[in-house]
C-alpha cells in the first residue's frame, strides 16, 4: 500500500484549486480501472487522503460515489474495498454492452462514418500485442469499445458506459492470463472497424454480437475457475 500510496500523491496536482468529490472520484475510478488498486483492496481513508491532500469528508463522498458506480463496496466495521465481482456481475456488465453497443452500431447515420479514434485504438492494440504488453492489449480493447459507442455522440451514453467499461476491468485484473483472454479480439476489433469503413453497418452489427457473446463464454470461464461462481456455493434445498 505504501507503493501505491506513493504514487497517488502525483495525482495530487490534477485536483488543483477546485479540488471536489467528483475529481477524486475520477483518480480513484482511473486507479481502480489500472489495476493500481487490485479487487479485493482495502482503502485506506488516512493513506488516500493524505496523499491528494483532501479532507475525509470529501474523500468519503468520492468513495460513495464510486460505490453507488459498483466499484467500491463498503463492509460494516471493516471499510471501503475494491469490488470483486461476481460471474452475475460480469453476465450483467455483458447485457449491457451488447444492448448498447449494438444499439450504437445500429442507429448509426449514413456513411461515412468518423472513425480515426476508432482505427488509433485498432493501432494501440496491435503496438502493445507486438511489444506482449498483454494488459495493454485488454486497455487498447476497452479504448475500442469506448470509441464504438462514442460514435452515438452522447455524452449520456459515454457516462453510463464509462462505469460499465470500468466494472469490466475489475474482472479483468482477476484473469492469470491476459494473453490468452485479450489476444483473439484483436482481429476481431480490425474486422468491425473494416466493416465500417465500407459502411456496412448491419456487418459491423454482425461481428460484434459474435465477439461480446464469445467474450462472455471465454471471460465467465475464466472467472468460475479462479472466482467461483456463488450461486453454486449456496446450499441446495
Amino acid at each position: 500500500m505504501t507503493q501505491q500510496l506513493t504514487g497517488l500523491a502525483d495525482d495530487r496536482a490534477l485536483l488543483g484549486r477546485t479540488s471536489t468529490a467528483e475529481r477524486v472520484s475520477d483518480i480513484l475510478r482511473s486507479r481502480i480501472a489500472e489495476g493500481y488498486f487490485p479487487p479485493g483492496t482495502r482503502l485506506s481513508e488516512d493513506g488516500i487522503g493524505g496523499a491528494l491532500g483532501v479532507s475525509r469528508n470529501t474523500l468519503r463522498e468520492a468513495f460513495r460515489l464510486l460505490t453507488h458506480e459498483r466499484l467500491l463496496v463498503h463492509e460494516l466495521n471493516r471499510g471501503v474495498f475494491v469490488r470483486v465481482l461476481t460471474v452475475e456481475d460480469v453476465e450483467d456488465i455483458y447485457r449491457t454492452r451488447a444492448l448498447v453497443e449494438c444499439a450504437v452500431v445500429r442507429g448509426l447515420g449514413e456513411p461515412p462514418y468518423a472513425l480515426d479514434r476508432l482505427r488509433a485504438a485498432v493501432t494501440e492494440g496491435h503496438d502493445c500485442a507486438a511489444g506482449n504488453d498483454w494488459k495493454g492489449l485488454g486497455t487498447a480493447n476497452i479504448h475500442f469499445h469506448r470509441e464504438l459507442v462514442a460514435l452515438a455522440g452522447s455524452a449520456r451514453t459515454d457516462e453510463l458506459m464509462r462505469g460499465v467499461f470500468a466494472e469490466l476491468r475489475l474482472a479483468f485484473h482477476v484473469v492469470d492470463d491476459p494473453h490468452r483472454l485479450h489476444e483473439p479480439y484483436l482481429a476481431r476489433n480490425r474486422r468491425i472497424l473494416q466493416a465500417l469503413e465500407v459502411g456496412d453497418k448491419a456487418a459491423a452489427e454482425e461481428l460484434l454480437v459474435v465477439y461480446l457473446r464469445d467474450s462472455l463464454r471465454r471471460i465467465v470461464e475464466v472467472y468460475r475457475r479462479r472466482v467461483g461462481d456463488e450461486r453454486d456455493e449456496q446450499p441446495g434445498p
